[in-house]
């Protein structure tokens, strides 16, 4: 255009251009966060959803037992009358026991297993330095001797921090295998996805943080990347052991507790047993190895064992993750009146199993649970949540025909992993290391239960049931309490309440 010519304003075109352009800037940043914000819902969405890796979400066969070849074991911590603190303690020596007994594999796999002790005092037990010590010495004493471990990365918290533990075994020939929690579906998604797209890549750097470790109160400090892997809020978190005999039999043990010296005092409880059933376990761990990179291998096998009577024998199944779930819904949707179910754990969250509880309780079947009150983490207080809240609810809701004590815990936790349903003569039990939560039982982290399936009248029935109505009725010397009434821990808050039912839906919890 002529400059010359009338009317010609050089600014009033510039100006026009930058109109025009300010449209489709903002037209392209909204593109760009519209963009965005589908990749992550499709990141999230997927990585919720995908389908459970080799190894996971087992339900294995049923397999019938002779009664003598399974053992019902627990540990308890109380005070006795004079406020002492008293121990019963069985389930570790089992460990060390299979240990020292292995001919050709063992094949063991635990959640935690350090040292650490977060702010509490000394450990009742120094577990994880027994068992490091005994892995060892058995693969010196048996050279050919195939171990391989499975664990956590909260272990080495996430990479910042190695484990001398951990190295130890490695020196020994000992094979560790660090579970690639990546590979397991996100519990919590909003945060998971991003981690996923921007986070994952960068891997870790030991020895180089300088953020507090929030599981110890030691000067080592943690990098960030292990702060950002923790929010993931996913884990391996089971805890069993496998070996062979010299009599050829293959002995397992599924169990609540961790080798862990902070987790020393806690209760908890074991199943032990003998039998073919421990190759379902075998093949699912070897699973959870081989997508965590190790390419090894083991060969178990175990002889036939003979028929077992149909009157008296012991009914096991190997279930995993969301089959521990869905086996227990069955069982308690199936209970009727005159039935009953009993419960001791230490979370209780999942809204299912809640659902599932309020429902029983209509048909008049007898609910009595046994709950940690959510207050001691390792020298550190909680809230009580998700417990408390939960336990309000179902109190409540139910009109007081669920019946809920509570723990009397002192410092430790009622770790407890323990459910039994009683169908007429029949007892239906799951027991290992699953919580009732929805990370738990909802096929996010990794879990191993038995489920058990026996007459009432059989000694392995009446231990479990005696066990619970010890604690339920606080049957000792005159004095001792195991639990305590509903009031104590009673918790009408409305916040808590809704605290609690937003961190199980969402994912944003560490139960």
């Amino acid at each position: 255009m002529d400059p010359h010519r009338v009317g010609y304003n050089p600014q009033r075109m510039d100006n026009n251009n930058e109109t025009e352009v300010a449209p489709r800037r903002r037209f392209r940043k909204r593109w760009v966060l519209w963009g965005f914000g589908l990749l992550w819902a499709a990141v999230g969405a997927w990585n919720t959803i995908r389908p459970m890796p080799p190894g996971t979400a087992v339900r294995s066969a049923p397999a019938m037992l002779d009664p003598q070849n399974v053992q019902f074991l627990t540990d308890l911590t109380y005070n006795d009358p004079r406020g002492g603190t008293l121990h019963e303690h069985r389930i570790f020596d089992e460990v060390l026991h299979i240990v020292d007994e292995a001919e050709t594999f063992i094949v063991a796999d635990f959640f935690l297993f350090n040292d650490l002790m977060g702010a509490a005092e000394a450990p009742h037990r120094a577990l994880s330095r027994e068992l490091a010590d005994r892995l060892i010495a058995r693969k010196a004493a048996m050279p050919e001797l195939t171990v391989l471990l499975i664990t956590d990365p909260i272990n080495d918290v996430y990479g910042s921090v190695p484990s001398p533990l951990l190295d130890d075994l490695r020196r020994a020939g000992i094979q560790v295998v660090v579970t690639d929690l990546r590979e397991l579906p996100d519990s919590n998604p909003a945060y998971s996805a991003l981690w996923r797209l921007f986070g994952q890549w960068f891997g870790n750097s030991p020895g180089a943080g300088s953020l507090p470790n929030p599981f110890d109160t030691e000067p080592a400090k943690i990098s960030l990347r292990s702060w950002l892997a923790l929010l993931n809020f996913k884990a391996n978190h089971r805890k069993l052991i496998v070996a062979d005999r010299a009599d050829a039999q293959l002995v397992a043990l599924v169990t609540s507790v961790n080798p862990h010296d902070g987790s020393s005092g806690h209760s908890n409880v074991a199943l032990r047993f003998v039998g073919a059933l421990a190759l379902d376990m075998v093949t699912s761990e070897l699973g959870i190895a081989r997508f965590s990179g190790w390419n090894g291998h083991i060969l178990a096998a175990a002889p036939e064992a003979p028929p077992a009577d149909p009157t008296k024998a012991v009914q096991l199944a190997y279930v995993t993750e969301k089959a521990i779930r869905d086996h227990l819904l069955d069982a308690i949707d199936t209970s009727r009146n005159g039935d009953s179910i009993r419960i001791a754990t230490f979370y209780l969250a999942d809204r299912g199993i809640v659902s599932g509880l309020l429902r029983a309780a209509q048909r008049n079947v007898t609910v009595q649970l046994i709950l940690d009150p959510n207050r001691d983490a390792f020298g550190r207080q909680k809230d009580g949540v998700p417990n408390r809240p939960v336990a309000n609810e179902l109190v409540t809701q139910s009109g007081e025909r669920i019946q809920v004590r509570w723990y009397r815990t002192h410092g430790e936790q009622f770790h407890t992993k323990l459910a039994l349903i009683t169908h007429g003569d029949r007892l239906i039990a799951s027991l290992g290391s699953a919580n009732l939560t929805r990370r738990n039982i909802g096929n996010y982290n990794l879990e191993a239960n038995v489920a058990v399936a026996v007459s009432r009248q059989s000694p392995l029935a009446t231990q479990m049931e005696a066990y619970f109505d010890r604690l339920w009725n606080n049957q000792g010397p005159p004095g001792t309490e195991f639990t305590a009434s509903f009031g104590a821990y009673q918790d009408t808050g409305r916040t808590r309440y809704w605290r609690y039912r937003f961190m199980e839906a969402t994912g944003l919890s560490t139960f």
